[in-house]
């Protein structure tokens, strides 16, 4: 479609003079017009053309209107139909409506009427397709295969987020700051039932009681100081779908008891209402805090923590998945790449050498971080130890910096030095991917698992120490 148009129509018509003219008409004022003369040609050439209306009469020989929209639903189910008739009957139109045309119009054709019909019914194609576009790049983003990692202990949890989002109750994500905890709930939402309603977020513990408490439950007006107007909540505008509460274990234990009772009983009242409002929300919470240590501590509910914990899930630390750190570094150099209109396209050795031997303390958004201040300042296609001058430094701080970064001593060296210099530099040179490197070592995925773990212990791939 150029960029002028309005629009392609095709129009399919038994009287030739009457296709003919509508044809002329329509261009004029704008859409690109394809025309047929029955309704077989009518579908072959909307197989061919992927018109965005089609612009139909009602009564033809062989192919009726009717019969002919019932196929292009089939075949095209994105396509806008608009019935043509003399014999504009409502009960024509109802039956024509619920097959699936968005309208019809009576012959002999109003050019006006037409054109404000088809500028609406263009209308509602356009925001249907925005809608469709954004379902698509929700459903890329957070879909399950793009959740980067293959260490065992992320195939377990992508394993659980499959299990759980058919299901309504209600699941406790927990791990460190960073970990990717609001990554794996928008998952849990597109992957269930609800995807189609709204996945609502509320960071608990950015807000003080009587805000946090107004966020989730809403407000009438004159509830508290500066309550001008009634105002819904996040329950109330996440009805159908998921509201994800970050940091859940921050909470006060007041709100703590209003949270428990909708979770009890699927109903609330706003602050300062009387009215009871019942919702469907799922609940997904996430903390990195150890709760069952604040409930002894007076700071949690109990009865609170096994609502909302009828499913945990735990998200691994960065450093406990440590074959993950490649595929991730890769993934982030080619997202800022492109975003930024950078030609990096390559991680040195030395600087692979630093991303694996760091501890990781800030997780998936620390590496996410350094990954992008690397695009940024890049100024050649190879990102080497010099674009990560705080990784370097933290090595030097800790000692972790190796004497021999770009190789061994031969002869010098034992076996064993040689098989871990094999397995580091090969898992660097393939971005971390276990499987690849098993590959290209001829050993088994598994054994290079057991053998990272064994030089995390030993400090040759570095550990936060506790």
């Amino acid at each position: 479609m150029s960029a002028k148009s309005k629009g392609r129509i095709v129009v399919i018509d038994d009287e030739v003079n009457a296709a003919n003219a509508l044809e002329t008409l329509l261009r004029e004022d704008g859409y690109e017009v394809a025309k047929a003369h029955d309704g077989r040609a009518g579908l072959a050439l909307i197989e061919r053309q992927e018109p965005d209306i089609v612009l139909t009469d009602l009564r033809m020989p062989e192919l009726d209107g009717l019969q002919l929209l019932t196929r292009l639903k089939q075949i095209r189910p994105e396509c806008m139909v608009i019935l043509m008739t003399a014999y504009g009957t409502v009960k024509t139109a109802v039956k024509a409506m619920k097959m699936g045309a968005e309208d019809y119009v009576s012959k002999p054709i109003e050019m006006d009427e037409l054109e404000v019909t088809l500028e609406r019914v263009m209308e509602k194609k356009r925001l249907l397709d925005e809608s469709r576009s954004l379902r698509a790049r929700l459903d890329h983003k957070y879909s399950l295969d793009n959740l980067i990692g293959e260490s065992p202990n992320m195939l377990a949890a992508f394993k659980t987020v499959r299990q759980v989002a058919t299901s309504n109750s209600s699941v406790l994500l927990l791990g460190e700051s960073g970990t990717g905890k609001e990554l794996f709930a928008q998952a849990i939402h597109q992957n269930s039932p609800r995807r189609g309603k709204p996945f609502i977020k509320l960071a608990c513990s950015a807000l003080t009681e009587t805000l946090l408490e107004s966020e989730l439950f809403g407000h009438e007006k004159g509830a508290f100081t500066g309550a001008l107007y009634s105002r819904a909540g996040r329950f109330e505008a996440a009805d159908g779908g998921t509201l994800f509460l970050d940091e859940i274990g921050d909470i006060a234990l007041t709100v703590q008891v209003k949270l428990l009772r909708f979770l009890e009983e699927r109903e609330f009242e706003r602050v300062g209402g009387n009215k009871t409002v019942k919702v469907d929300v799922r609940i997904v919470a996430a903390t990195h805090r150890d709760l069952p240590a604040r409930i002894k501590e007076g700071l949690f509910r109990e009865d609170l923590y096994y609502r909302l914990n009828v499913i945990e899930m735990t998200i691994p630390a960065l450093r406990d998945r440590g074959s993950d750190i490649g595929l991730l570094a890769h993934h982030f150099m080619t997202s800022f790449a492109a975003a930024n209109d950078k030609e990096v396209t390559k991680i040195s050795d030395d600087a692979m050498g630093f991303l694996l031997r760091h501890p990781w303390p800030g997780n998936v958004r620390e590496l996410e971080n350094a990954m992008e201040r690397a695009v940024v300042l890049a100024e050649q296609p190879l990102l080497n130890a010099d674009h990560f001058p705080t990784l370097r430094a933290a090595a030097v701080a800790s000692g972790n910096v190796p004497e021999r970064p770009t190789g061994l001593a031969i002869p010098g060296c034992t076996m064993a030095e040689l098989e871990r210099e094999a397995i580091l530099r090969t898992m660097e040179s393939v971005g971390g991917s276990t499987s690849r490197a098993a590959e290209i070592l001829q050993i088994s995925p598994r054994k290079i698992q057991y053998k990272l773990k064994e030089y995390h212990q030993e400090g040759a791939v570095a550990r936060t120490r506790s």
